[in-house]
């Protein structure tokens, strides 16, 4: 029974990802590659974690607090046709360059510059953007990084000391640089203050409308009722700052409802079966009881 359990939740969350290519497809054919953070990294543990999940809808919510980000999106964006593959392709980047060897980052970098390339217009407040600018491009990585570490530090199964966390935004910074993104703060107190004292914060039309969406995503019965209370468990973790231009606030005993969520998930799913095939490719040791999916490059002795 146990594990009919475990297996209905798998299956539920690895369709979610199963709208376009694979990550990692091919990842055993650079044997002892450790990619551009490593076996060692904090990177590998945060992002392979169950609060990931929590960190990547707060990532896309907060996002969305920046006029000119959030108008690309609305403009350029297919994501409310097919949401599922936008949150595929998301998928897919924050994985390769994560977990990947060193020719899947650069193929997953080269991907996200040539989708960047047109995106330029002007937002509702009359400013130009542009995808591929610095910091545009800093804001949506910026944002990301800082959402995966609230979120580890507020759901994880052990919150990481301060060198720790610094140590995972010096780490992602590096994975910031490859897309040009500037500015790229290398310290966790410096990169909460950059998101909320960020001058481009503000509410507008666009937002209201992504928001709306990300709150009410059209996602399967079943899996939208496990996603609700991760979405009310990312809003506590935001700068306050950040949640006045969004409108948002937390809901009563979101925290705690959350952390039950996310151990749920990670009872059932395991640490990231991305990161049992990177340590593999790499040639590491494999932590035991981490990991309960199967390996997505086949079945491989660890």
């Amino acid at each position: 029974m146990i594990a009919r359990v475990k297996n209905k939740v798998v299956d539920a969350t690895t369709s979610l990802f199963s709208h376009g290519p694979q990550a990692l497809q091919n990842t055993l054919d650079y044997s002892g590659d450790p990619g551009v953070l490593g076996p060692n990294s904090v990177s590998w543990k945060v992002i392979g974690d169950a609060a990931a999940f929590v960190g990547g809808i707060r990532a896309l919510v907060v996002q969305t607090a920046h006029p000119e980000v959030v108008a690309g999106v609305e403009d350029h964006s297919r994501y409310r046709n097919d949401p599922f593959g936008r949150l595929n392709r998301t998928s897919v980047y924050v994985t390769e360059t994560t977990y990947g060897a060193l020719p899947e980052v650069e193929a997953a970098v080269a991907l996200v510059r040539n989708a960047h390339q047109p995106v330029r217009g002007r937002s509702a407040r009359g400013r130009p953007y542009s995808a591929s600018a610095p910091q545009m491009a800093a804001w949506v990585h910026n944002v990301l990084t800082d959402s995966f570490l609230a979120a580890y530090q507020a759901y994880g199964p052990q919150p990481l000391t301060t060198s720790e966390a610094d140590q995972f935004v010096a780490e992602q910074a590096i994975i910031g640089a490859l897309l040009d993104a500037s500015p790229l703060p290398e310290t966790a107190c410096e990169l909460s203050r950059w998101i909320a004292e960020n001058q481009s914060l503000a509410s507008s039309e666009a937002q209201e409308s992504a928001l709306c969406f990300l709150q009410d995503p059209p996602l399967p019965f079943g899996v939208k009722i496990g996603y609700r209370p991760l979405f009310n468990a990312a809003v506590p973790t935001m700068q306050p700052a950040v949640r006045s231009a969004l409108g948002i606030e937390p809901t009563r005993c979101s925290e705690q409802i959350g952390r039950l969520t996310v151990g749920a998930l990670r009872w059932a799913l395991g640490s990231s079966p991305s990161w049992h095939l990177a340590l593999v490719r790499a040639g590491a040791s494999v932590p035991p009881g981490l990991f309960r999916q199967p390996l997505l490059g086949g079945d491989v002795a660890s």
